[in-house]
């Protein structure tokens, strides 16, 4: 009886190491794919053109969640709320400008949302197909992205163009392009730690 107790407990530890091992895994949740953006380390801006010169902004302000495991793609999902009042471009009458009515309207769209619908694995990463809400606006823009998992998060880093006037950011005078472009590239890098 003892050697069939001992050889059955001997049979069953290499289960109960996996299960306590499972349990007390610190990137359980990395794992998942269940993630948020880590606001101090993660990154959001964009480049318009200006008088025929580049200029850029950041939105130091935004959210953002990530579900993403490369083995369940089909359930992957980011999700972006952007604080359009945050906009910095190092130019305080642009800024200004920019909050204005003519171009973010802060007040009456004080935020802007993105959210993808599909994600596959391409050559060189990702690509998502999502939709972006910008001044009540809402349009389908293609994002490319990488993702890099480390230890227990992970580093997402992309990017995306689209045209401001498709979303109304241009009214009266603004709508000229030939004194700011329609074009605006957007690039973002999200330092992602495990979501509890």
């Amino acid at each position: 009886m003892t050697n069939w107790s001992n050889a059955h407990r001997a049979a069953g530890l290499p289960l109960v190491l996996a299960l306590a091992s499972f349990v007390a895994s610190p990137s359980q949740a990395a794992s998942d794919g269940a993630y948020a953006a880590d606001a101090a380390q993660s990154r959001l801006d964009f480049t318009g053109v200006q008088a025929g010169a580049e200029f850029k902004g950041v939105f130091p302000k935004f959210t953002a969640t990530v579900d993403l495991s490369p083995q369940a793609l089909g359930a992957a999902r980011i999700d972006v709320q952007i604080d359009l009042k945050s906009v910095d471009t190092q130019d305080k009458e642009r800024d200004d400008t920019l909050r204005g009515s003519d171009l973010f309207d802060v007040a009456h769209y004080g935020s802007a949302h993105y959210v993808t619908r599909s994600i596959q694995k391409t050559a060189t990463g990702y690509a998502a197909t999502g939709t972006l809400t910008l001044r009540g606006v809402t349009r389908d823009v293609p994002i490319q992205f990488t993702f890099t998992p480390a230890g227990t998060g992970a580093t997402l880093k992309g990017a995306a163009t689209l045209n401001r006037l498709d979303f109304g950011v241009g009214q009266g005078d603004w709508k000229n392009t030939d004194w700011v472009g329609n074009a605006v590239r957007v690039n973002f890098t999200l330092v992602l730690k495990p979501r509890g």
